[in-house]
């Protein structure tokens, strides 16, 4: 089986290093990673300027772009075949709820998806990497019954959120949905030494609606979460409620 591995935090990062070990006893694993920190760069790809790939080791290559950048070079170019699996992480941060929408992290997995190759997006839900590289066990154990290709729904990637605490400590594994949050006080505007404004997104602090069977619930009681996230965002529920409005051109 031929793996990829990819990331939003840079190819030197300590949590892609766990997991492309961890997914050693797999089959034989590809690095393509981006050369700097790409973190909340969503689902982009770079149009405008060329993109670089270069060599940094045995079967690892480093790219001047965007995690989905590097999934799409890798697909086209600098793997010997198209892989069997793609897997995006670790991530230093958590990515649940609206996190997905931002995540470079999970996008190069959903990018993957769109290529037809199964692929799951993995984070660790702490602000600091304490424990991280202590995951490599955990990982090398929940990976092969992950991994399955010829198993795997099509159209859907996994969201995998580690909990910020021991390994040892973990209590298992629940299936979940996404959760819902609210940042507050997430936007600032200042102005620099000329006098020019400038205005600064992120920070702040966030509240998260845990009900049980989310994400956040699931990481905060000490369990690795599990979310399958589905290329298709139709709200079909509603197809034939807005097909009623009557709507006419």
């Amino acid at each position: 089986m031929l793996i990829l591995c990819t990331n939003d935090d840079g190819y030197l990062a300590r949590g892609l290093k766990v997991l492309s070990e961890a997914a050693q006893p797999l089959g034989e694993v590809h690095v393509v990673a981006p050369d700097r920190e790409q973190s909340a760069t969503s689902h982009s790809l770079t149009m405008h300027v060329p993109i670089r790939a270069r060599s940094v080791g045995e079967r690892t290559h480093s790219v001047s772009g965007t995690p989905t950048d590097c999934v799409f070079l890798a697909m086209q170019e600098l793997l010997p075949r198209r892989p069997d699996f793609v897997l995006s992480g670790v991530n230093h941060g958590m990515n649940m709820g609206e996190d997905v929408l931002y995540s470079g992290t999970v996008s190069a997995a959903m990018e993957a998806t769109v290529f037809g190759v199964p692929s799951i997006a993995l984070s660790y839900a702490g602000r600091d990497a304490d424990h991280l590289e202590g995951y490599g066990e955990l990982l090398a154990r929940l990976l092969p019954q992950l991994v399955r290709p010829d198993a795997f729904p099509r159209e859907t990637l996994l969201n995998v959120n580690l909990p910020p605490i021991d390994p040892r400590d973990v209590k298992g594994v629940q299936v979940t949905r996404l959760g819902r949050r609210v940042f507050s006080d997430s936007f600032m505007k200042g102005t620099d030494p000329s006098g020019r404004p400038y205005y600064w997104i992120g920070g702040g602090t966030v509240e998260w609606a845990a009900e049980e069977g989310t994400d956040f619930h699931a990481v905060d009681a000490g369990y690795v979460s599990v979310t399958p996230l589905h290329l298709d965002l139709t709200n079909h529920a509603l197809i034939q409620g807005v097909a009623g409005w009557g709507l006419t051109v």
